[in-house]
């Protein structure tokens, strides 16, 4: 099953499987499934071609894949572009919500550090 040009696994349950495209969730594939008439046990090599014409026609209706991920790029740039202190954290890659940045955001941050332990000085003795 293809929807969008992205193959749906056959293996996994539709529900599942449908959050393999960007800008759907578990939440939003069980919307998708309800308002078709779908059942979220099936998989998707079990589902008959008009379950998987109306599912099409849903998905096809939400903003996904490449127009969202443009969406999303095209805020961020926004915000860098009139220097909000969210785009000046994207520019410098920083943590953009508010976290803390003593500790933590190593991944946000990109630095990898060595862990020292406690800081105090070993007093050999002789």
């Amino acid at each position: 099953m293809r929807i969008l040009g992205i193959t749906i696994p056959e293996e996994k349950r539709i529900d599942i499987g449908l959050t393999v495209l960007f800008g759907i969730g578990r939440s939003r594939a069980s919307d998708i499934l309800a308002e078709a008439k779908v059942d979220v046990a099936k998989k998707p090599k079990d589902i008959s071609i008009e379950e998987e014409n109306r599912i099409r026609t849903l998905v096809e209706k939400l903003t996904l894949e490449g127009d969202l991920k443009r969406e999303v790029a095209g805020n961020i740039k926004r915000l860098k572009d009139i220097k909000a202190y969210r785009g000046v954290r994207h520019q410098r890659g920083l943590p953009v919500r508010g976290q803390r940045t003593k500790t933590n955001s190593r991944t946000r941050r990109g630095n990898v550090r060595k862990t020292m332990g406690t800081g105090r000085r070993v007093v050999e003795k002789t």
